[in-house]
């Protein structure tokens, strides 16, 4: 069974939701095209600062990852082929430590959704084995695979709410279906909602909240059991960029918690601001695992 490193480890601080510095469209209405581009390009500059303050230590750029701690993922020699002999992943070695920040990145097609799968036993490895908290995947009985996933919060691009239950329902629900005792969930659930800056709309139904107020929601369901790992797939891909940045100061809060964040991006400023890791597949394979890396390999830095 997963377990966090420290059942003591200090929750992150309440998300304020006046960090995102957003803008709404009805204040602008009334202003000239040069004022509307010097809002765009201010809201860009603190959107910019904000990523940096997000970075790791720059000092290991983009030098290959090396295994330093206890391991959160571990693949080795893993190759999935999919009917149609379609290649998923091609021979990959690669760990994760506890309480890392991993992005991964890659164009459509290059394997990062089949990895996340694989996470998930969703499907099997065709060959070598996947192991997640030190468990290995290849000899786990389906019997045990709700116990497994229990371990992984899951964050998705498009939410994945209930939409006709309310904010405290959709989060509690993650709860109901382990079987926590209401006690525990009454206890639970407000203080998460309350965490992600959501404690005055905990009674609101998906539909009457932003974007980035579902997206917060999901990440509140997905982080109420305290998960040792926290998948996120694309969590900003329908946000935009000034609300992605409150997404991103979250995430970061919880990883600072001692939660391992696997995230699949596309968002290029993203990575090359935060200086993370960066594992960039192709083709099924690792073309690239640095420590502190960007988007694409610069080989002016390299």
């Amino acid at each position: 069974m997963l377990k966090r490193d420290s059942p003591s480890d200090p929750l992150p601080e309440p998300f304020d939701v006046a960090d995102s510095g957003y803008v709404s469209i009805a204040d602008t209405d009334l202003r000239s095209e040069d004022e509307l581009e010097r809002e765009a390009d201010e809201r860009r500059r603190r959107r910019a600062e904000a990523l940096s303050e997000l970075a790791g230590e720059t000092s290991e750029f983009r030098r290959p990852f090396a295994p330093r701690n206890e391991a959160m993922i571990l693949l080795e020699n893993c190759t999935m082929v999919y009917p149609g002999d379609v290649v998923g992943l091609d021979d990959v070695t690669l760990q994760i430590d506890k309480g890392e920040w991993v992005f991964l990145v890659g164009p459509s097609g290059s394997g990062k959704s089949t990895f996340i799968k694989l996470l998930l036993k969703e499907i099997d490895a065709t060959n070598g084995n996947v192991q997640v908290g030190g468990k290995s995947l290849r000899t786990l009985k389906r019997s045990q695979v709700p116990k497994l996933r229990r371990n992984i919060g899951c964050v998705f691009q498009d939410f994945k709410l209930l939409p006709t239950r309310t904010v405290y329902e959709n989060v509690a629900y993650a709860l109901e279906v382990q079987g926590q005792r209401l006690e525990v969930i009454e206890r639970k659930v407000p203080e998460i909602i309350g965490l992600v800056g959501l404690a005055d709309k905990i009674d609101k139904l998906p539909h009457e909240l932003s974007g980035g107020q579902q997206q917060r929601v999901s990440i509140a369901r997905a982080f109420v059991n305290h998960p040792p790992l926290l998948i996120c797939d694309e969590p900003t891909g329908n946000l935009d960029p000034e609300t992605s940045i409150g997404i991103m100061q979250l995430l970061y809060r919880i990883n600072r918690a001692g939660t391992t964040i696997l995230m699949a991006t596309h968002d290029r400023e993203m990575v090359d601001k935060m200086r993370r890791r960066v594992i960039a597949l192709e083709e099924g394979r690792v073309a690239r695992d640095d420590r502190r890396g960007g988007y694409v390999e610069d080989e002016e830095q390299v």
